[in-house]
């Protein structure tokens, strides 16, 4: 069954032989893709003719096929192998950093974010300190959507309007603040293709892991089956409901272990 729309898909960290990655756990590797496969995929989008695009450019809903591309965290390998693939490609594509770890070892700098901007490509907002918006209070979602914001701003001197939910993780007052907050977009992790009538405060996107094959990745574009992914991701949030963020944080842990 295909889905009509575009497809925004979900990167996370690359894996670069011989530099550790930021976290080992199973349950964040599963999303770390190796850079030759990042580029696997990017070339083979651009011999068929689609073009990778950022949140902005597809949400214009332009003619051409295409998907959007979006990074989570703000990994320094944004900048030293995301970034030059899709400028090989001549493909747009949106960071959302998380503001809270610039600096820290494995992600971009305050004057590497610059650098990712100078080159084109836009920057938005994926919290303070990655925090599940679900279970703040409202200073802390103060903190980690609007503090957040203002700290992007600062540093690159221009709007921040995307907003992406970590651990896609979203509730009606998450919501309402980033509104409030200026946020043109919130970008969630239901699994879906985005068409004009998707609200833009909960955009779908589709996380590319680890183990997705090249006939997966060529489906998941072309908006083919996911609603055997939805299902699988309801079934996990199912069980998140009834245990709590942490508790089922823990038992995916052991069980990816």
């Amino acid at each position: 069954m295909k889905e009509s729309g575009i497809v925004f898909l979900m990167y996370h960290e690359l894996e670069v032989p011989a530099r550790p990655t930021v976290h080992s756990s199973p349950g964040y590797v599963r999303y770390v893709l190796r850079a030759s496969e990042f580029g696997n995929q990017m070339t083979w989008l651009s011999r068929h003719g689609w073009r990778g695009m950022s949140v902005s450019e597809a949400l214009a809903f332009p003619p051409h096929d295409g998907v959007a591309v979006t990074f989570d965290d703000g990994c320094e390998t944004d900048l030293l192998v995301a970034a030059p693939i899709l400028k090989e490609m001549s493909f747009a594509g949106t960071f959302y950093i998380t503001s809270g770890f610039l600096g820290h070892p494995g992600h971009l700098s305050g004057g590497q974010l610059r650098e990712l901007a100078q080159l084109g490509f836009e920057i938005g907002c994926h919290s303070m300190t990655h925090a599940y918006l679900t279970g703040l209070d409202n200073a802390g979602l103060h903190r980690e959507i609007v503090d957040a914001k203002s700290e992007l701003e600062r540093i690159l001197g221009q709007p921040v309007v995307h907003f992406s939910c970590p651990g896609g993780r979203y509730d009606r007052r998450s919501l309402e603040v980033a509104q409030r907050a200026g946020y043109r977009t919130v970008a969630t992790s239901r699994i879906r293709a985005n068409t004009k009538s998707t609200s833009l405060l909960q955009l779908g996107r589709v996380a590319l892991r680890r183990e997705t094959s090249s006939q997966a990745f060529w489906a998941i574009c072309r908006g083919r089956g996911l609603w055997q992914l939805r299902a699988r991701d309801r079934l996990r949030g199912s069980l998140r409901r009834v245990l709590g963020n942490t508790a089922y944080d823990h038992l995916r842990e052991a069980w990816l272990s």
